[in-house]
């Protein structure tokens, strides 16, 4: 799945301040990531900018030619220090403070909110560098720097993602808009739960995964959908709803599917005679409830002939 850079959210940080201070930490990380940058783009300037005689006068002219492909070389190395410094920034941090789950107050007292506040704080610069970029794989970086267990295969840059006790298996794709928590402030608490999903999982568009979440292999996420804290979802289901409920099988990864479905290519008329009959009817007259039911009841019996078929 991909989208415009300009429609990918990528990984997702709280804007959370118990404390006006810890902004200090933000703007420390900006400052030790920068100053390598305009270092070396003095020492540019000084090999190919100054303009005297003929000679230099060419060196100008390199100058802005190598200027946009040195520029990408800065801003990619930008988001690499800052992201080495934050790695240092958070190691000490967790010294001080380990992150753990469980439940805490939503109050200055509380040392876990305090630490959550702060590792936050940490991540937002280098996460904001790494989403501008038009690549995905700097967000892929972060998340695997900031300890989130993944591939690069998966999709998640179509959604928010949190930046911690999170694990991914193989082949996931995230929908456009959806979320994906660890953590969640309801009321005055703060929960901090692992979530795990696992291989082949697919999640809708404007679905949200709560804490804790376990999604089994092979599992699908409808549109719209939200799951509770610590729900687990059965592997090979397809859940909808709010909250998710079981919906049915997931067979698009069984085998021999194509065979299944090889009717669509063979027999366009039937399939044109079974769209008509329970989709296109309701559009020319208005059909009672018992109606309805009765064309539900059918068209599930025709489902069901033919996957045994």
């Amino acid at each position: 799945m991909s989208v415009p850079s300009s429609l990918r959210v990528g990984p997702f940080v709280p804007t959370i301040l118990p404390k006006r201070k810890y902004i200090l930490f933000y703007i420390f990380l900006i400052w030790l990531s920068i100053i390598p940058i305009i270092l070396q783009f003095w020492f540019y300037w000084r090999f190919l900018g100054d303009v005297n005689t003929p000679w230099e006068d060419r060196r100008m002219t390199h100058f802005y030619i190598f200027l946009p492909l040195v520029l990408l070389f800065w801003y990619i190395e930008l988001v690499l220090l800052s992201l080495f410094f934050s790695r240092i920034m958070l190691s000490i941090v967790n010294t001080i403070r380990k992150p753990r789950e469980g439940v805490f107050l939503r109050d200055k007292s509380d040392k876990d909110y305090r630490y959550w506040c702060i590792r936050n704080t940490i991540k937002r610069w280098p996460i904001w560098l790494a989403h501008k970029f038009p690549f995905p794989f700097l967000d892929n970086l972060c998340f695997k720097i900031f300890g989130v267990k993944t591939k690069f295969s998966n999709s998640l840059f179509e959604g928010w993602i949190d930046t911690e006790f999170l694990e991914f298996g193989n082949n996931v794709v995230v929908g456009q808009a959806s979320h994906i928590q660890s953590s969640i402030i309801v009321g005055n608490l703060l929960i901090i739960r692992k979530t795990i999903i696992e291989d082949d999982v697919r999640i809708g568009t404007h679905s949200v995964v709560m804490p804790g979440s376990i999604i089994r292999k092979r599992a699908v996420l409808g549109t719209l959908s939200l799951t509770t804290v610590g729900q687990e979802l059965e592997e090979g289901w397809i859940y909808h709803g709010n909250p998710a409920k079981k919906l049915k099988k997931n067979r698009f990864f069984e085998d021999g599917l194509e065979k299944k479905i090889r009717f669509i290519s063979q027999d366009k008329e039937k399939l044109e005679r079974i769209y008509r009959k329970f989709y296109r009817n309701h559009q020319d007259e208005h059909k009672s409830f018992r109606k309805r039911l009765k064309r539900r009841k059918e068209f599930k019996e025709i489902e069901e002939e033919r996957l045994k078929g």
